[in-house]
């Protein structure tokens, strides 16, 4: 493993913005003042040029599909732009081979709708948006989806509740890899209150 993590952060169109924005935050500023920086943040979407994003926010994402460097840790936000990626083969072929090879595969909100048609939550835990819980129960019916957390740490894929639920799993993230310290540090930098009673541990169970 490089001392730098590599953290592709997919977006697309009618993307929820808090959804890729919470995560991206939470990594960035943990990687402030480190030498070297503990993670490489970079947007990743399916064409070039802008994707419009939740309410007409544009923006700009670094990488393709095609040419974005392999990710460490994959993270595939929500909101009603996920609808349509159910049927997109090349981009769940691509979630998929990320998955096989990166450390840690997240996703926030609806993004767990995505996981779950590329087949990656067989038997597992999840969770999603609780206005999504009957979708993500359909689309995988051997998951075990979970209503009342805030998060779900199977080891290597994460799922989050909806939208601000990704800034917790994402410090979650951050207290795996670095230690609470730098969880807690990154929280304070935020003035983000964590949530720790909203933790599973990986058995699915509440912590």
């Amino acid at each position: 493993m490089n001392e730098t993590r590599a953290v592709a952060i997919l977006i697309f169109d009618d993307v929820e913005v808090l959804d890729f924005c919470g995560p991206f935050e939470v990594f960035s500023v943990a990687s402030s003042r480190c030498d070297p920086p503990p993670f490489r943040v970079y947007t990743v979407a399916s064409r070039a040029g802008p994707v419009i994003a939740r309410n007409g926010l544009s923006v700009n994402p670094d990488f393709s599909l095609e040419n974005c460097p392999p990710p460490d840790l994959l993270i595939v936000p929500g909101g009603q732009g996920t609808r349509p990626l159910l049927k997109d083969r090349a981009l769940l072929d691509w979630i998929r081979e990320q998955d096989s090879r990166c450390e840690l595969t997240l996703s926030v909100c609806t993004g767990s709708l995505l996981l779950a048609q590329a087949g990656l939550l067989e038997g597992l835990r999840a969770t999603t948006h609780w206005g999504s819980l009957d979708l993500l129960a359909s689309l995988a019916p051997c998951t075990r989806v979970l209503d009342d957390v805030r998060y779900v740490d199977n080891g290597r894929l994460i799922t989050s509740a909806g939208i601000s639920a990704g800034i917790d799993m994402s410090l979650h993230v951050v207290e795996r890899l670095l230690g609470s310290e730098h969880a807690a540090r990154t929280a304070r930098h935020m003035e983000y209150d964590y949530w720790p009673e909203g933790r599973v541990n990986q058995t699915g169970e509440p912590q």
